[in-house]
């Protein structure tokens, strides 16, 4: 499988941090859901959240008060 280029996720100097942050909480969301409802995942979730924001359908909102 092709993994999406950096630069396809992260635009207007989103940081590599917020990035790792933002997966990191959605692949737990998704791992979370499946575990609540006995559903076994045919992906790793870290890979669907990774795609899921390469697609656009999550976005990166980074918070301007903590200085980034």
């Amino acid at each position: 499988m092709l993994r999406p280029a950096i630069s396809q996720i992260l635009k207007n100097n989103e940081s590599y941090y917020s990035l790792v942050i933002a997966v990191a909480k959605r692949a737990r969301q998704l791992s979370d859901d499946a575990f609540e409802e006995k559903i076994t995942l045919d992906e790793k979730p870290v890979s669907t959240a990774i795609n899921e924001f390469a697609r656009g359908e999550y976005k990166i909102i980074e918070d301007p008060s903590l200085g980034h």
